[in-house]
C-alpha cells in the first residue's frame, strides 16, 4: 500500500500527474459542473446524500485517482468511456475530516467527466444489516451485486460492530471485487493495526494490496462549523 498525506506531491499523486501531463491533461485542473446538465449526474443526485450533492473531489490523490479510472475506462455507446478494472482507494481519517466527501466527490467527478458509471454506496453498518440473513430477503443475491459493480463505496468499516459473520461477509465481499480488481472506495476511522484486528489479516492483506491509501487529517470540519454557527449567533 502506498500512503498519500494531504500534500499535492508524493507517492501516487506524482506518478498520475506525470502519465497525465504526458496525455495533455492538467492534473491540477478540477472537474466542475458544466454549463449544461449531465444527464447520468442528475440522475445520481437523487441517490447521493443531500448533504453531498455538491461534494468534489479536491484532495489530489483521489483527484489524480478519478483521471486515472477515467482515462482507463473503455470506449462504449457513443463513444463514452465506462469504468475499467483497476486500483482502489482506502481512504483514513479521524472523524470529521471530509472521508465520505472525498468519496462521493469522486463519484460526482468521474460522472462529470462522462464516464458511464454503475455504482452503489454503502455504510459497513448498512451493508452488515442489509445482509443479515431474514426470512423472505435473498442476501446471497444482494452480496453478489455488490461483488459485480463497477464501483463500490464502502463508509465507515470498522464501525460496526464485529463478530466472526461480519468478518466472512467482509471478506467474501473484498476477495470478490480483489479477484476482479474492480475499483472500490473503503472509507474508515481506524489505523492499519486496529482496521487488521477489526476485519482480519486475510482482508487487510487484500486490501493493503488493492487500494493506495490516502490520509485525511486535520481538525473535525463538522465541530469547526458549529462552532462558526454559534459565533455567528452570539455577534
Amino acid at each position: 500500500m502506498r500512503d498519500h498525506d494531504t500534500q499535492p506531491v508524493g507517492g501516487v499523486a506524482r506518478r498520475l500527474a506525470h502519465i497525465l501531463t504526458s496525455r495533455g491533461i492538467d492534473p491540477a485542473a478540477q472537474l466542475t459542473d458544466p454549463v449544461e446538465p449531465v444527464p447520468a449526474l442528475q440522475a445520481a443526485q437523487a441517490r447521493i446524500p443531500a448533504r453531498y450533492q455538491d461534494a468534489v473531489a479536491d484532495h489530489p490523490a483521489v483527484a489524480a485517482w478519478v483521471h486515472e479510472v477515467a482515462q482507463a475506462g473503455r470506449p462504449g455507446p457513443k463513444g463514452a468511456p465506462g469504468i475499467a478494472q483497476g486500483r482502489s482507494l482506502l481512504i483514513v481519517g479521524t472523524t470529521g475530516t471530509g472521508k465520505t466527501h472525498q468519496a462521493y466527490g469522486a463519484v460526482r467527478s468521474l460522472l462529470l467527466a462522462g464516464v458511464r458509471l454503475r455504482w452503489k454506496a454503502t455504510t459497513a453498518a448498512d451493508l452488515y444489516a442489509e445482509l443479515r440473513p431474514r426470512s423472505g430477503h435473498d442476501g446471497e443475491r444482494e452480496l453478489t451485486d455488490l461483488a459485480r459493480c463497477p464501483l463500490l463505496i464502502i463508509d465507515d468499516l470498522g464501525a460496526a460492530k464485529s463478530s466472526e459473520w461480519t468478518e466472512e461477509i467482509t471478506m467474501r465481499l473484498i476477495n470478490r471485487r480483489y479477484n476482479e480488481m474492480l475499483p472500490t472506495l473503503v472509507t474508515t476511522n481506524l489505523g492499519m493495526a486496529d482496521l487488521r484486528q477489526y476485519i482480519g489479516d486475510r482482508v487487510a492483506s487484500r486490501l493493503t494490496e488493492m487500494t493506495d491509501k490516502v490520509i485525511l487529517d486535520g481538525p473535525d470540519r463538522r465541530r469547526a462549523l458549529a462552532a462558526a454557527r454559534r459565533c455567528i449567533a452570539a455577534a
